[in-house]
């Protein structure tokens, strides 16, 4: 399938044209030693956030600058290699099996016991949804899937010692470019939840089409905000206790342009900014996207000066042309 590029987080300096034979080598930019990128490169993120001591960007894609050179290091590493959704990232030496698979074990990863009780990244980002990352929230009334990751049936016995899940959310599908639904969904016997106005090919089967406006409830405190603009269906799941947001496409955090709505890649942007206005009225302090970064604001003084400022750039930009 064609991949795209992800114009949120490119770099002002397109990559340079590769030969199509050589596009599995290693990338100039890359620092001497045994980690690698390769050419094909989509420019997702992924790696540069899950081993940020290892990989960069350069050029509109991630290169390693800097070999890891301690266990914790080498272990995200091999997680980043494990999570990236067109295999772009490789090793000079295989690496030792007990290490590999230690690497793929490790998800679905706790994102911060502390701060995010039972919120866990699932890791093996695939190309079907464009490098999307999969979400796992443990919780008393039915666990949850947030968007999926490519199957993987260790993954799969990992997120059952977990407890299962009740129900799948997708939080946006433009084109049929969800990762493996049916399988995630008959593995684990959950429930796929999607609004109607998404439903594909691949998706006609959900077994719950979200119809009209919402908000729909999922558990007491986990609700799902119907954000259009990015799709015409595109929700977003909110939950309350925690005081986070999973936004899919709706509104992503990149480090090169902080809060962003992949214009490019967006059903209607008027839309999609009335969307965003929504955030404003709930009350959450982390925001956890599909694709790009997860962010904690200080406050809720903080997370709506920062949503104000970009909604009333864009407005500035939409009113110019």
């Amino acid at each position: 399938m064609r991949a795209h590029r992800f114009p949120g987080i490119k770099a002002v300096v397109q990559p340079q044209k590769v030969n199509p034979k050589d596009v599995r080598q290693r990338r100039s930019e890359n620092i001497d030693g045994d980690f690698f990128v390769d050419h094909t490169c989509i420019d997702c993120d992924t790696c540069r956030w899950v081993a940020s001591e290892t990989f960069a960007r350069v050029d509109g894609m991630s290169v390693v600058f800097k070999q890891p050179n301690c266990k914790e290091d080498r272990l995200q590493a091999l997680q980043a290699l494990v999570s990236c959704p067109t295999g772009s990232i490789h090793t000079e030496q295989p690496p030792a099996s007990a290490d590999l698979l230690e690497a793929k074990n490790s998800f679905p990863i706790p994102i911060d016991e502390h701060k995010l009780p039972g919120v866990y990244h699932c890791g093996f980002h695939s190309l079907e949804s464009q490098g999307t990352a999969s979400y796992l929230i443990i919780h008393p009334q039915g666990n949850i899937l947030v968007d999926t990751p490519k199957y993987n049936e260790g993954l799969a016995h990992r997120i059952e010692m977990l407890g299962g899940v009740r129900y799948m959310v997708i939080t946006h599908n433009h084109k049929d470019d969800v990762a493996d639904p049916g399988k995630w969904s008959k593995r684990l016997n959950c429930d796929r939840v999607l609004h109607h106005q998404d439903v594909k090919a691949s998706t006609a089967n959900v077994e719950i089409k979200l119809e009209g406006n919402g908000p729909w409830s999922l558990a007491s405190d986990v609700m799902l905000i119907h954000t259009p603009g990015h799709t015409e269906g595109a929700v977003s799941l909110f939950h309350k206790s925690l005081k986070v947001i999973f936004t899919g496409d709706h509104l992503i955090m990149t480090k090169l342009s902080g809060l962003s709505i992949l214009d490019p890649f967006s059903h209607s942007v008027p839309k999609q900014l009335k969307s965003v206005e929504k955030l404003l009225e709930l009350d959450f302090q982390w925001i956890i996207p599909a694709h790009g970064r997860r962010f904690e604001f200080k406050d809720s003084q903080e997370k709506n000066s920062m949503i104000g400022e970009f909604l009333q750039k864009k407005y500035s930009q939409i009113s110019q042309t």
